[in-house]
């Protein structure tokens, strides 16, 4: 085995004095919130109730190193790199810390779950087996073990920029069953409290999980540590926001009132909330010295940047400390305090709402927060580009601007707004939301040209590190990519997924459950986009099939759509009736009346977009004939119109065949 090298030794040291940092916080907490008393039923003993927590903040930093380190690979490292290498084998090894405390994890919350004792009796493993399979908590603990445990074969197995990125998404999904099971999830809003841990997690391992990274890939040459320093600032700048963001909604939805900001659990929140506000201010400010420090001081690459990062480090493991704590304490706000067992609340978690109006359109909201960070997020980075664009005399159409700006205040409308509020409760409003995430909002975000912008915008980089330029003209490139996006296929996809979404139980999974719910927003806005790109796009992409087969397509979909909506409209049998029949509801009209209504809103208002389709198809078929028309008259100009007297001497001689005859 080859010795490691120092700097894959600052890793250790920067890992090890945040798992101290970590271990001070997790002592101090369990004291102020609480958890460090026996449990009043089932107490599990002394070496659980401590070793849980601390057992479980070094598989939290594990998982932020995996995860963090195969971002910044995929954004900050050059290929073919020996740092590329390095921060694979970090993030293997981090990989591997998750699972091995992982399961200890998993085994001690069992412990604690059950008050029971280890045994390595027949009855304590059966125990055991049916708490993974057959407990919620316990399948989703299994399921982040079992994604830590690929992750560290497949970071051994593969390494490179590609397997960088896509192994980085494979951890990301890996932290989705945590999310399900954070000390906010059982909250009243069940889907804001989900997605507010979620992007809490994601943005907090790449934070942390980033500069060991960083630290580990330091580079003694000036130019290029400040580069790297630079990429990782934008990523823990990016971080560092969503953290806010999503940890005020978790504190909000936890804490409640003002005053219970005094109790234990309010105080760890505060000290959690403090460290990462300390961290956030500390490393802008010291960081933008650093960086200008870097690339004029050889003594600043070698110290500053190290005592900087281990304080930083040291923060982090006291806020992942705090945090860990924080799902073993008890909340001031109970969250079935206020709960009535009535049909809606037992399915859904949440009262039924008021019967529907129409004014209820303009005032009902119940914020996905997922959306509104990543609509909002779309919209930030798109104005960067266009400033970026003018500032050195470029030129990019304000219709662009407006109509990408348009698309995502339009998904926040809808992920956000009444039908987001409603579409659990009557399918007309749930097809409603489905309609316009699949033709409204991709109509509006097509024209755009996000991708061409970027290119335009960005610089290209020439160390041969991929920044976003680089991916996104990547992604539209890969052979996967030519394959969704093909007229053709885009076509039959757009229109086979109404039958396979709703004549499935795919249906069902994504009407009960948060995450399918999540993926069906995806998959609608994706298909729609992919659909209205092959039609009127001006992105890269395979080549664009004639006028006249697309508009053959859109008129094949829009028969489809008809089909579906009939076949709806005049059905007696409702879809998911252990459902929307059994909700309760007292107001509107009755279940299969309101699927109906269903079938012609997908029939009717799906028109609406596609009538606008075909006029913007129409008027590029006669921009593109007038373009060609032009061409054809410069071309024939430039060749004083011997074009039109070789066209007139064929004339002739057909007229003198034909004289002959």
């Amino acid at each position: 085995m080859n010795k490691p090298t120092p700097l894959f030794n600052r890793a250790s040291v920067a890992i090890g004095l945040a798992i101290v940092a970590m271990g001070v916080a997790v002592i101090l907490a369990m004291f102020i919130g609480g958890a460090a008393a026996p449990t009043p039923l089932a107490d599990a003993g002394a070496v659980v109730r401590w070793g849980l927590p601390l057992v479980k903040g070094i598989t939290n930093l594990g998982t932020a190193v995996a995860i963090g380190s195969l971002a910044f690979a995929a954004y900050a490292l050059s290929a073919k790199s020996a740092q590329l290498n390095k921060a694979m084998n970090l993030a293997a090894a981090g990989a591997g810390i998750w699972t091995i405390f992982g399961l200890v994890s998993l085994l001690f919350t069992y412990l604690s779950v059950t008050g029971s004792a280890f045994s390595t009796s027949d009855a304590f493993g059966q125990g055991l087996w049916l708490f993974i399979t057959s407990i919620e908590l316990g399948r989703y603990l299994a399921l982040n073990l079992i994604a830590g445990a690929l992750l560290t074969v497949f970071a051994i197995a593969f390494q490179g920029q590609t397997a960088a990125l896509l192994l980085a998404a494979f951890g990301l999904i890996g932290l989705v069953p945590i999310a399900l099971t954070g000390h906010a999830a059982g909250a009243a809003n069940h889907a804001m409290a989900v997605n507010s841990i979620g992007l809490h997690l994601v943005a907090v391992t790449i934070w942390v999980g980033g500069l060991i990274a960083v630290l580990m890939a330091r580079d003694e040459d000036q130019d290029r540590q400040a580069n790297l320093v630079k990429r990782y600032s934008t990523l823990a700048l990016i971080a560092f926001l969503i953290v806010a963001i999503s940890g005020t909604a978790v504190s909000v939805l936890n804490v409640g009132k003002f005053e219970n900001l005094f109790t234990g659990y309010g105080v760890i929140v505060l000290l959690k909330v403090t460290s990462l506000v300390l961290l956030g201010v500390f490393g802008a400010i010291y960081r933008r010295r650093l960086i200008g420090q870097l690339e004029t001081s050889a003594e600043a690459n070698k110290t500053a940047f190290w005592k900087l990062a281990l304080v930083e480090l040291t923060i982090m493991g006291l806020a992942i400390g705090f945090g860990t704590v924080l799902s073993r304490t008890a909340p001031p706000v109970d969250p079935l305090a206020n709960f009535v067992p009535t049909p809606a609340s037992i399915l859904t978690g949440e009262p039924l709402p008021p019967e529907l109006l129409g004014s209820t359109w303009f005032t009902a909201w119940k914020i996905d927060l997922l959306w509104l960070v990543v609509a909002l997020g779309a919209i930030t980075i798109y104005i960067v580009g266009v400033i970026r664009l003018r500032r050195r005399g470029d030129k990019w159409s304000m219709v662009r601007t407006a109509s990408w700006v348009a698309g995502w205040l339009f998904l926040i409308y809808i992920t956000c707004g009444p039908t987001n509020v409603y579409e659990q409760y009557l399918f007309s409003v749930h097809m409603i939301a489905h309609m316009m995430l699949t033709m409204g909002v991709p109509l509006f975000l097509v024209p755009g040209a996000p991708i061409t912008l970027l290119a335009r915008a960005t610089a290209k980089r020439k160390d041969g590190s991929r920044g976003l330029r680089e991916w996104a003209l990547w992604a539209v490139h890969t052979k996967f990519a030519q394959l969704v996006s093909n007229p053709i296929f885009a076509a039959v996809n757009f229109a086979a997924s109404l039958v396979v979404f709703y004549f499935t139980p795919i249906f069902g999974w994504a009407t009960r459950e948060h995450v399918g719910h999540e993926w069906m927003i995806i998959h609608f806005v994706i298909t729609g986009y992919l659909f209205i790109q092959a039609l009127v796009g001006i992105d890269p992409g395979p080549k664009q099939l004639p006028h006249t087969i697309r508009l053959m397509l859109l008129i094949g979909t829009l028969a489809f759509h008809a089909f579906f909506g009939l076949s709806l409209m005049t059905g007696s049998g409702l879809l998911l009736a252990d459902w929307y029949g059994a909700m309760g509801r007292t107001w509107g009209v009755d279940p299969v009346a309101d699927q109906q209504n269903g079938g012609a809103i997908a029939w009717g208002i799906g028109e609406l977009p596609s009538a606008a389709l075909t006029l913007i198809v129409c008027v590029q078929w006669f921009n593109a004939s007038t373009r060609e028309a032009r061409r054809l008259d410069r071309a024939s100009d430039r060749t004083g119109n011997k074009d039109i007297e070789d066209y007139n001497a064929y004339l002739e001689r057909l007229a003198k065949l034909e004289e002959r005859r």
